[in-house]
């Protein structure tokens, strides 16, 4: 795979969610990319990049006993440290009332996830500003969860991609499909893959080479975050390395990844 010098961009790799502030949290992975003679850009930003953040099942449950900051409180310093903090967000917020929390494990219901409206501001609060929605839970509660979770980021001013062009259609909206971001004056272009999508993973993997030569057409570096894999595995399978190739040959800066809820190889 290529790799591009940039300005110093740190990346973060999290196992599933940030994890439960009781619980130790995983190692960082740090990859920083310095700006070589040359180079085309000589601001520097660092993003910060997390997993899969799930608030429902027994992390609602601390949530409700403790309160939303005791979930982020042993990694706080970490997100507060970077200009810009990116993950994915693993289900709708709404106002409906959890179907998971005390269900059976392995049952369909444990499997159902709805977050409380404070998540947003939660995340705000701990500079998670900008999060994924093309993931295999954002619509466990149909359209009304989709519009529900677009309007609770909105107000929060938490920005969000991976509405996938099949998504878009179907809800009437296609916003959050990509997102631009200049930060500090590094301009970066958010796209997502999700091999989930209600098209289908090869339509959706065509949808974000697109972006990603349209971004790079118009200037910007192209960061992919994906959803694919298999879940706990902590080796990629070959179709998550023969699509990060194909993500890089097109004009990715780098491929992010989640969904296995462990963290897999890196490679340069």
């Amino acid at each position: 795979m290529k790799a591009r010098p940039i300005a110093a961009l740190t990346l973060f790799a999290s196992a599933a969610l940030f994890s439960l502030s009781q619980m130790p949290v995983s190692p960082e992975r740090v990859v920083e990319y310095h700006r070589t003679p040359g180079s085309l850009f000589e601001p520097h930003t660092t993003v910060l990049f997390g997993g899969d953040m799930m608030f429902d099942r027994y992390i609602r449950q601390t949530m409700d006993n403790y309160g939303g900051n005791f979930i982020f409180s042993c990694i706080a310093d970490v997100l507060s440290s970077a200009d810009l903090v990116v993950a994915n967000l693993e289900g709708p917020i709404t106002e409906y009332t959890s179907v998971s929390l005390g269900s059976e494990v392995g049952k369909p219901d444990n499997f159902i996830f709805t977050f409380p409206t404070e998540v947003a501001t939660l995340l705000v609060r701990y500079n998670i500003r900008l999060v994924s929605l093309g993931n295999n839970h954002t619509l466990n509660l149909g359209w009304d969860g989709m519009h529900s979770t677009r309007a609770a980021l909105r107000a929060a001013r938490v920005g969000y991609f991976g509405v996938s062009p099949r998504e878009g259609q179907e809800s009437g909206s296609f916003d959050g499909a990509s997102k631009i971001e200049n930060i500090n004056g590094v301009p970066l272009a958010f796209i997502n893959y999700n091999e989930f999508a209600l098209e289908g993973w090869r339509a959706n993997a065509e949808a974000a080479r697109a972006q990603i030569v349209e971004a790079r057409k118009h200037g910007y570096l192209p960061i992919v975050y994906t959803h694919w894999g298999d879940e706990y595995a902590t080796i990629s399978v070959p179709r998550q390395r023969v699509l990060a190739h194909d993500f890089v040959d097109a004009g990715a800066e780098m491929v992010i990844g989640s969904h296995p809820h462990v963290i897999e190889e890196s490679e340069l």
